[in-house]
């Protein structure tokens, strides 16, 4: 038996391999949201994206919540857990913009979170949920450029109980790209680990409007 076939019984088994990762071992969550304005642009308009239609009204969407270690992260772990139903992916657009998005979000890191499909994407809308999307960055009328600070500062006023050691303002192509949030296992606010301290620090970083 070949070494890839034999590598996929074991997962499809939940047994995991030789330095793979165990599902549900793993210290903290990062949950990370996602500018969708900001994606549809630099990424979501050249597919024609469902999610980048202005009847959505899309702003801070979840990119996925994510087992951390306190260095580095599990992935792809082998589970003995199904697979989600496309009925069950789906059911998580109206927080992630697509289906596709949920699943590979459970196959990358919900296999890690020692959950089943049902209780993973429940506890990642509940993550979801638990913090407040600034209000003021909804209004914008047009384009803007600001230090990718600003927003860090806009969620920090918005939830309370956040801290700046606690998130992170992620950038790519000069424009902001998403706000990463760690939250213990009881997704209460904790601080990140030095690995996922990499605020952008563009004193110029593009805004889109919500569409």
């Amino acid at each position: 038996m070949r070494i890839g076939a034999l590598a996929a019984l074991l997962a499809t088994l939940g047994v995991s391999g030789v330095g793979a990762d165990s599902a549900g071992e793993f210290d903290y969550y990062v949950m990370s949201l996602s500018w969708s304005p900001n994606w549809c642009v630099l990424e979501g308009d050249h597919r024609d994206a469902e999610q980048c239609d202005p009847k959505h009204d899309f702003g801070w969407t979840l990119h996925g919540l994510w087992p951390q270690y306190e260095q580095g992260y599990p992935s792809d772990c082998p589970t003995a857990a199904r697979n989600p139903s496309r009925r069950e992916t789906g059911a998580m657009a109206d927080i992630m913009g697509s289906g596709g998005l949920a699943w590979y979000q459970w196959k990358k890191h919900g296999r890690c979170s020692g959950l089943s499909a049902q209780d993973y994407f429940a506890l990642s809308r509940q993550a979801y949920e638990s913090v407040e999307r600034p209000a003021v960055l909804r209004g914008l009328g047009k384009p803007v450029t600001l230090p990718a600070s600003v927003v860090e500062d806009a969620f920090i006023d918005a939830n309370p109980d956040l801290s700046p050691d606690m998130l992170t303002v992620t950038c790519r192509s000069a424009h902001i790209q998403e706000v990463r949030i760690c939250l213990t296992r009881d997704l209460e606010p904790r601080a990140c680990s030095m690995d996922i301290r990499r605020d952008c620090s563009l004193s110029g970083a593009m805004l889109e409007p919500i569409r």
